[in-house]
């Protein structure tokens, strides 16, 4: 027989009050998948990760993990979490509270394998109060993954990490699911969902507004982004530039046809070297996505 779903979110919903933060969300995630779950400020994301650790239970509709009542002990022992805020006992060296957390499940992973993974060797005998905050979201992340755990659900993880110590991170969430792990993680850095989900769930409003394959998603953008060194102050007049970032010298462009583009550029007479071209990102995708949806009061 085939094992259930990891999460299975059947028509919940969620209130407080009078505000709706979640609105008729469904959702199913199998073993073995990495998605990204995004969505601006109070748009429900957050909500959604308290149904599925148990923290809190929908006023309607079901939440189910790995087959089971999140709020079951016996389910939660076979998932890791990292919420946004990590608090770590300040008085405790790293090696205490791993080894303290491990006594908490039946076949933790071996410690001093996982703490090379996150880069945190160095660190075991430092107090977890004298880290700095990167130090301890690694230490978070590793801790959720302590236990073996079926399913890791990380909450905006790389929150105050360096580019350094992200791409600690991502090898290591990418380490683990190599090894059969399922991840549910939102971000912020849409950069670091398009690196590391093969699939995502937009939510805005309480609600999933697309739910697909990060290349679908991408596609769905006509949009082609275009970089170029100008200081031309017509850059942002052109018909063919639909919006216009610049950073000093630096200027990106969200076009519809890059070709018409860039003739419009030199019969212009536009002054600009070294130009670049991609295709749309995650980023554009998801701010064309959220701009469709109107303004709420979700949490």
């Amino acid at each position: 027989m085939t094992s259930p779903p990891v999460v299975e979110v059947d028509h919940a919903t969620k209130t407080f009050g009078d505000n709706l933060a979640l609105e008729d969300v469904s959702l199913t995630v199998v073993r073995g998948e990495l998605v990204g779950l995004l969505g601006p400020n109070g748009a429900g994301k957050s909500t959604l990760i308290s149904l599925l650790t148990g923290l809190r239970r929908p006023t309607s509709g079901a939440v189910r993990v790995l087959g089971g009542d999140p709020r079951d002990p016996a389910t939660r022992v076979a998932l890791g979490t990292t919420p946004q805020q990590t608090g770590l006992p300040e008085t405790l060296k790293v090696r205490e509270v791993v080894q303290f957390v491990s006594k908490h499940y039946p076949d933790p992973a071996d410690a001093d394998e996982l703490l090379a993974r996150f880069g945190l060797t160095d660190l075991v005998g430092r107090q977890c109060g004298a880290l700095s905050g990167g130090q301890q979201r690694r230490l978070a992340v590793a801790l959720a993954m302590l236990g073996r755990p079926a399913l890791v659900l990380l909450d905006e993880p790389t929150t105050g990490l360096d580019l350094d110590a992200r791409h600690t991170l991502w090898n290591a969430i990418e380490a683990y699911q190599a090894d059969g792990g399922t991840v549910l993680v939102t971000s912020h850095y849409l950069e670091e969902i398009q690196r590391l989900a093969e699939r995502v769930v937009v939510i805005d409003h309480g609600r999933v507004l697309v739910d697909d394959t990060t290349r679908a998603v991408i596609d769905r953008v006509d949009v082609d982004r275009v970089s170029l060194v100008s200081t031309d102050e017509r850059l942002g007049a052109l018909p063919e530039v639909m919006s216009l970032e610049r950073d000093g010298e630096e200027a990106t462009l969200l076009t519809p046809d890059a070709d018409a583009l860039v003739r419009r550029l030199v019969t212009e007479g536009v002054d600009f070297r070294r130009l670049r071209i991609a295709g749309a990102s995650l980023e554009d995708a998801f701010a064309q996505l959220t701009a469709m949806t109107v303004p709420g009061g979700h949490r």
